[in-house]
């Protein structure tokens, strides 16, 4: 019997051991498309002059191919996630990845990808606090993790989306002054830089010019071992039917990456040991219908989803079929701590294939 309990806890630790990620960064771009991610800028919307307010967005955005198109666009998450992590979602391959709530918009999205539960209460953009527990919440109870996760969100419904009242999470979402005791010079300057920007897209929401450097101004200074980074421009041109605006959104969120990342592996605190996760809440509608998304829109409920870390296997673009599903994200984001995410609700299963073996 002690042999036993000593090779259990052996196994233990080597798993312990060989799960090299300390960190999580996850990033969401709200409402982009599968087929942009992965065949680039679309042709009939492109040719669309009633969505076209540029004169050089073929210039910038049209190439020859689906491959070429989509490195155009996102040249980072080509040449950089596509090689050294795993990509879902192109259904053009056979491989699918779907959200599991009936509603196909943001609100219902978000809980379900931190959640795991589609709930059908939830069904609304206006829907209270979220009575569900999420999977930040979860990780921010955690003794090691305890005040070392954070949320910076283009969109001020995450103040419900994770109702923080509850959780207790640090979240900048919206318009919101940045506050902290110990604010940085910089930071101070990005409050009143903030003050200055142009609310294009709203009251409700910022433009992700405003929230990544306060995001990654308190990644800096603070260290966190969970950041949340929602943008939100992608969706907001989407809505605004401005597809050059919406292109152009997609390739800044690229640059974005690139620079965060960048960031990441210059830091010896996250260097080598943090997993990027990077998806979106919701589709949208081909043609006519792209500029918006809901339940009677075909193809607003196909999502996608990437991954890149010291435990994740570079396989790149997933080719083979499959069926993923967003309900399974909170679970996942756990496991990359080695943290096992449980609700009272039935959830999602963990996207194995991204996480190291157990």
């Amino acid at each position: 019997m002690k042999k036993i309990v000593l090779m259990m806890l052996l196994g233990m630790a080597m798993n312990a051991s060989a799960q090299k990620t300390k960190n999580l960064v996850v990033v969401t771009l709200d409402g982009y498309r599968w087929k942009e991610l992965f065949a680039g800028a679309d042709e009939e919307l492109i040719n669309t002059k009633s969505f076209i307010t540029q004169k050089n967005v073929k210039e910038k955005y049209w190439r020859a191919t689906a491959a070429e198109r989509r490195e155009a666009l996102m040249p980072f998450l080509w040449g950089t996630i596509a090689k050294k992590g795993q990509l879902y979602g192109n259904r053009n391959q056979g491989n699918f990845m779907n959200v599991k709530n009936r509603y196909w918009f943001s609100y219902p999205g978000y809980n379900e990808m931190f959640t795991g539960y589609p709930d059908t209460l939830v069904n609304s953009n206006t829907f209270p606090p979220n009575h569900n527990v999420n999977v930040l919440e979860f990780i921010n109870q955690q003794a090691a993790f305890k005040g070392k996760v954070a949320v910076f969100a283009g969109w001020n419904a995450y103040y419900r989306i994770l109702n923080q009242e509850r959780s207790k999470l640090p979240i900048n979402a919206g318009w919101a002054e940045f506050k902290d005791p110990n604010i940085t010079p910089l930071q101070q300057f990005l409050n009143w830089q903030q003050k200055l920007a142009p609310q294009v897209i709203g009251p409700d929401e910022r433009i992700d010019a405003v929230t990544y450097p306060l995001a990654k101004e308190y990644a800096k200074q603070n260290k966190p071992r969970v950041l949340y980074l929602a943008l939100i421009d992608t969706d907001a041109f989407g809505h605004q039917g401005k597809y050059d605006l919406y292109l152009d959104a997609a390739n800044r969120t690229d640059a974005i990456l690139e620079d965060l990342w960048n960031y990441l592996q210059s830091d010896p605190f996250y260097k080598d040991q943090t997993t990027l996760v990077i998806t979106t809440d919701h589709g949208r509608g081909d043609g006519s219908s792209w500029k918006s998304h809901k339940n009677s829109i075909p193809h607003c409920d196909e999502v996608w989803f990437a991954a890149m870390g010291p435990d994740t296997k570079p396989l790149g673009e997933i080719k083979k079929a499959g069926q993923i599903y967003q309900n399974q994200i909170a679970k996942t984001l756990a496991a990359f701590l080695g943290l096992t995410f449980t609700s009272k609700n039935p959830i999602g299963e963990e996207i194995k294939e991204v996480l190291p073996v157990r």
